[in-house]
């Protein structure tokens, strides 16, 4: 009896020192599992990042060269015909665009003219002093009492009344410090020949963007295309633009002053949103 309950227990004993041994071998090989992943998984971002792009010197030379040069000028003149992507309620993607007639003479005065895709007119005009809003079609037109620079201007404009004017950084004298800031990497593409001149074609990121550019080669380094991406909008719409008719010759004054006809009514800045391309919105979990 004694000796069957002996055996018995040595048994137990046996039974227990197993499991023991097999549960600590199956917390270590969890413990071997993990630590594997984690080393996996941190070679793995090492990897990603030695191979994202990184900002490319001979390309952000040509970038900044080129922010240089429009923010230096005393002057300068473009026309912009620009599309953009305004995703429907349904999900479908519709394209509508502008072109804008963009004249500016530092260090106060700014004329930007522009005709929608549907016809309709308006333009902008600073004078150092005030700038004015128009509408032809509807006779109107209204003040806002605002001294200062064509920067200040473009930030009044698009961030305090709210009046899209793409591309509005592109034409202040801190586009160089704003690209220096923004394009977290930048890489040379090519050489591409179908434009009037030979331009130098750009992929730039950053945060919230990312955008393609191309810039005439030579002494004058002026855009002549640019393809701007949403990538942390829903649907990742796209803006883009094409950029002719350049001059760098100062105007007749006469361009940057209003006068508004005999029968125009003045009305106040109202802040509108157009329903048709509403703003991206953002993707989840994006920043």
């Amino acid at each position: 009896m004694l000796n069957s309950l002996w055996e018995r227990n040595r048994q137990l004993k046996n039974s227990v020192a197993a499991l023991t041994a097999v549960v600590a071998l199956l917390l270590y090989s969890g413990l071997v599992l993990a630590a594997d992943a984690a080393s996996a998984k941190s070679a793995a971002k090492e990897a990603i990042a030695a191979e994202a792009p990184e900002r490319d010197p001979k390309a952000m030379e040509i970038l900044l060269r080129m922010a240089n040069y429009l923010a230096k000028a005393p002057a300068l003149g473009v026309t912009v015909v620009s599309s953009y992507d305004a995703i429907q309620a349904d999900g479908e993607f519709i394209e509508f665009g502008d072109r804008r007639r963009i004249e500016l003479q530092r260090p106060d005065r700014l004329r930007v003219e522009v005709e929608r895709s549907d016809g309709d007119k308006g333009g902008l005009v600073f004078d150092g002093k005030a700038l004015t809003a128009y509408k032809p079609a509807d006779n109107v037109y209204a003040v806002a009492e605002k001294p200062g620079t064509v920067d200040t201007a473009l930030i009044y404009v698009v961030k305090d009344l709210q009046i899209p004017l793409p591309l509005a950084r592109m034409f202040t004298t801190t586009f160089p410090q704003q690209m220096e800031k923004l394009v977290t990497s930048i890489a040379y593409v090519e050489t591409n020949r179908l434009f009037d001149v030979p331009t130098d074609h750009l992929a730039v990121r950053s945060e919230e963007v990312d955008f393609q550019i191309w810039v005439a080669q030579g002494d004058a380094p002026l855009p002549r295309r640019v393809i701007i991406t949403y990538k942390n909008a829903d649907g990742e719409p796209q803006f883009r633009a094409f950029f002719s008719d350049w001059s760098l010759a100062a105007v007749d004054a006469g361009r940057f002053a209003f006068t508004p006809p005999a029968s125009a009514e003045k009305v106040p800045f109202v802040v509108q949103k157009s329903g048709r391309r509403p703003a991206p919105a953002k993707k989840e979990g994006a920043k």
